[in-house]
């Protein structure tokens, strides 16, 4: 397809979803009004679900479909920035080059920034775990925790080094863990899907409103979430961990990478 056929067609595109877009917003309430339909049936349908967090009742309950769509984005995401950056690491090598020297600077400096790392990655673990846990109740769940999750590994690059951090961090088990925390959103729904006719249905028991245990489905899903997204973003981040470190051994090497040989001459 040529330039001129592209635009065509980007150009048609864009009118059809400007007029459904526009229909749509003149059937929205005036600015200002006090009718907020869609809020109303919100708050509605998470009491109604025991779901005190009513952002959480929307997510994983009555968008959860939507949701498995925003999960299956990020799920995609970091699984072709894994094949393109192993793909690097696998042609030049380099994988288990040894550590180089630790970075300069004042003494002082690295020892308090080592100490803030050390006391703050128990004290962020623990809260992206409350986070998750408490999705349905607070503001929060799976998205939010998860990434608080991955951050609060991560200061251990800031306490002690990137080898240390490569220790703690099992990036092959946290790419498994990944991709069955994925799958494990459809599952979830087809099974729904067998039990209530319904795909993503709240068919478990409901409990009492702001107890750990309310909300059905939702807290089960929420927990999904935040499995699938703090492991995402580790296996994402610490593939751009390990290609800087790629291209700090090819510039430590003198324009060579890890064989020796020189990148801009062709075999």
């Amino acid at each position: 397809m040529n330039r001129t056929a592209r635009t065509a067609v980007f150009v048609l595109s864009a009118a059809v979803v400007a007029g459904f877009y526009a229909a749509a917003c003149a059937g929205l309430p005036h600015f200002g009004s006090s009718a907020h339909p869609y809020g109303a049936r919100a708050v509605a349908a998470a009491l109604a679900h025991r779901t005190a967090n009513v952002v959480s009742s929307v997510n994983f309950d009555l968008r959860a479909f939507d949701t498995l769509g925003e999960e299956s984005i990020l799920y995609a995401a970091v699984l072709g920035a894994t094949v393109l950056l192993r793909l690097a690491r696998d042609e030049e090598g380099g994988q288990d080059r040894p550590p180089g020297p630790a970075p300069g600077g004042p003494a002082s400096v690295q020892t308090s920034v080592r100490l803030f790392g050390a006391v703050l990655l128990p004290v962020a673990l623990l809260t992206g775990c409350y986070i998750v846990a408490h999705g349905q109740l607070s503001p929060g769940g799976g998205f939010q925790g998860g990434v608080i999750l991955a951050t609060g590994l991560h200061l251990a690059y800031v306490a002690a080094d990137y080898w240390v951090l490569r220790r703690v961090r099992p990036v092959a088990v946290l790419d498994v863990t990944d991709a069955v925390a994925a799958a494990s959103f459809t599952v979830i729904g087809v099974c729904t899907l067998i039990v209530s006719g319904a795909f993503l249905a709240n068919v478990l028991s409901l409990g009492t409103l702001r107890d750990l245990a309310s909300g059905g489905l939702v807290p089960v899903i929420n927990a999904v979430v935040g499995v699938e997204v703090a492991s995402a973003v580790i296996v994402l981040v610490a593939h751009f961990l390990d290609f800087r470190d790629l291209g700090d051994a090819r510039d430590a090497g003198g324009g060579q990478d890890v064989h020796g040989k020189d990148p801009e001459v062709m075999p």
